[in-house]
């Protein structure tokens, strides 16, 4: 992997990634926007933070092909986002942040307060804007995989940074507002508190069995077999038995990987595949660009070694049949009790009857 950081007009960082050397020329230009200014209150019943970032009200919503902000550059007198020089993956900081480098102090409250700071960067997945995550070629993804463990390394190593959580959201569905296929990466001066609940339990698990939970699942799936969608010597993909959504997918590595840092060339290759496959399948089970939230999981960035935590990526596609959306409403906002009207089971026999190709 090559990698090129460059400085924008506004301050904001760019990184530029290639399977081979980048060229000299790439130059970091753009619109130009503040950096945040958010702040988070706390939340005394749920013990939670939530940030307020006022300035993303207007943000970029669905602009016309024309206006695509990242789209690479094609006239240097109007700038987008990235520049037209050869690259393959983009990373630059979000011109409209939830959290911010910046440190601005909060107005005064009847809770505790405390300034937004953080990160928050989108991920270019490709030069082209029509494509998605799915139908890159196989080494392309596995460079996203390195590029996201990068940003880990780098953002993580911060003082001020707790967690590095890459994301995707894809379809209007979930709310997108860019079709151009990219994810982001949000860094927290925190835990986030599903992430807590969810190490939590691996800690115990581990105290108490001394193995990985989320492991030992993965080998129980495997061998029961009837929810599994991939799998390849070093990684799966499968509907979980207790998947909430009726699509939802996990992805992750059958070799103990607690966070994206820990892959090496080979398990990265058939996560890389897992998650190809995965995709694909998706698109290929309505023969429609399938919508859903992508999470990745991993251990926080304090530079313990956590060996309870295991590297996942999980899927929340919204839709639970064709033309019906999953909606979260009372039970599950609520009350925080999810109520799924389909069987894992069901749902993984439907998306292993899809047949797929991947190229090597």
């Amino acid at each position: 992997m090559y990698k090129r950081s460059l400085t924008k007009p506004d301050g904001r960082h760019l990184h530029l990634y290639g399977r081979s050397e980048l060229p000299a020329d790439c130059v970091a230009d753009g619109p130009r926007g503040g950096q945040g200014g958010s702040h988070m209150r706390w939340h005394p019943l749920r013990g939670e933070w939530v940030v307020y970032a006022t300035h993303r009200q207007t943000r970029t919503f669905l602009p016309p092909p024309e206006y695509n902000p990242l789209l690479p550059t094609r006239d240097p007198s109007q700038p987008t986002e990235v520049p037209g020089c050869a690259w393959d993956v983009a990373v630059f900081d979000n011109l409209y942040p939830s959290l911010a480098s910046t440190r601005v102090e909060p107005p005064a409250c009847i809770v505790d307060t405390a300034p937004g700071v953080g990160a928050c960067e989108v991920v270019v997945f490709s030069r082209d804007p029509h494509g998605s995550l799915g139908g890159l070629p196989l080494a392309q993804i596995e460079l996203i995989l390195e590029v996201w463990a990068d940003r880990t390394r780098e953002l993580g190593a911060r003082d001020d940074i707790a967690y590095v959580f890459p994301f995707e959201n894809r379809g209007v569905e979930v709310g997108v507002t860019l079709h151009h296929p990219h994810g982001q990466i949000y860094a927290y001066p925190f835990v986030p508190p599903l992430v807590a609940r969810e190490l939590a339990n691996q800690r115990t698990y581990h105290a108490t069995r001394g193995s990985n939970l989320l492991l030992d699942l993965l080998r129980a799936e495997i061998t029961e077999g009837e929810r599994l969608v991939y799998a390849g010597d070093r990684a799966v993909a499968l509907v979980p038995v207790c998947a909430r959504y009726a699509y939802e997918v996990w992805v992750a590595p059958l070799v103990p990987c607690p966070s994206l840092l820990a892959l090496d060339a080979a398990t990265r290759r058939d996560l890389a595949r897992a998650l190809k496959t995965t995709l694909l399948k998706y698109d290929g089970l309505w023969g429609k660009p399938f919508p859903y939230v992508m999470a990745c999981y991993q251990a926080p960035s304090d530079g313990d070694s956590h060996p309870e935590s295991q590297l996942r990526i999980e899927f929340y596609p919204p839709y639970r049949m064709p033309g019906r959306l999953k909606y979260l409403a009372g039970t599950e906002l609520g009350a925080g009790v999810f109520t799924a009207e389909t069987l894992p089971e069901d749902k993984a026999r439907e998306l292993r009857a899809v047949e797929v190709r991947i190229d090597d």
